[in-house]
């Protein structure tokens, strides 16, 4: 069996490429560049996660015309990626206006033309409120649109295992399955050292202070 993973080098993707594998998929990683800030270091840890677990492929695939669209800070350098403190209620200034379905797009064409039986994508709870793109409806609107716009053999199914857990309980699952968290990137802001104040890097560490143990990345 064989699965595509979206693989963007982060801790909740690798997770679930590992969790894919338990799962008796071999994996096809998918990773993705758009302009985003840190997607030098953001390939770097997708590669050396789709290694760890002997890959069959490693697709890397750039949607530059994601960050012609802008509207984001990751991708929009006018734009300043908020501290978690700043940044809100509602939609956050992080969020790349309808990303998941452009992913999602590619993935399925490599799944149909690979003959994989799944796709793997980590939406997880706390992404709802923030992220239009990660609700589980969303994710059921998508499933249908796989199964009407793909061969009638395909029988791809979109698999979405972290759908209702949080940072903490994703972080538990990938203890037991040995991820090397320290070969994955999270911070929004920074390549070198994560800035350990944007969103992304509050909820991470978070997650690692809830199940009492040291994340292995630098922070400043």
């Amino acid at each position: 069996m064989k699965a595509v993973c979206l693989l963007s080098g982060g801790m909740d993707s690798a997770t679930l490429a590992y969790m894919a594998k338990h799962d008796g998929y071999d994996i096809l990683a998918l990773h993705f560049t758009y302009g985003q800030r840190t997607e030098r270091k953001e390939k770097e840890c997708a590669k050396r996660i789709a290694r760890h677990l002997n890959a069959l492929e490693f697709f890397e695939v750039d949607l530059a015309y994601l960050k012609l669209a802008g509207a984001s800070s990751l991708t929009d350098r006018a734009m300043k990626v908020k501290p978690h403190e700043e940044a809100g209620e509602g939609i956050p200034d992080t969020y790349v206006p309808f990303r998941n379905a452009n992913l999602l797009s590619v993935a399925t064409s490599i799944a149909e033309s690979r003959g994989a039986a799944a796709i793997y994508i980590g939406v997880q709870s706390s992404d709802f409120s923030g992220y239009p793109d990660c609700k589980p409806e969303f994710i059921d609107a998508f499933q249908k649109v796989i199964n009407l716009g793909t061969r009638p053999d395909s029988g791809i199914t979109l698999k979405t295992p972290f759908v209702t857990l949080n940072k903490a309980e994703i972080l538990k699952i990938g203890m037991d399955l040995k991820v090397p968290y320290g070969d994955t990137w999270s911070c929004y802001a920074e390549n070198e050292v994560a800035c350990g104040i944007c969103s992304s890097c509050h909820f991470r560490l978070e997650a690692f202070r809830q199940i009492g143990m040291q994340d292995p990345i630098p922070y400043r």
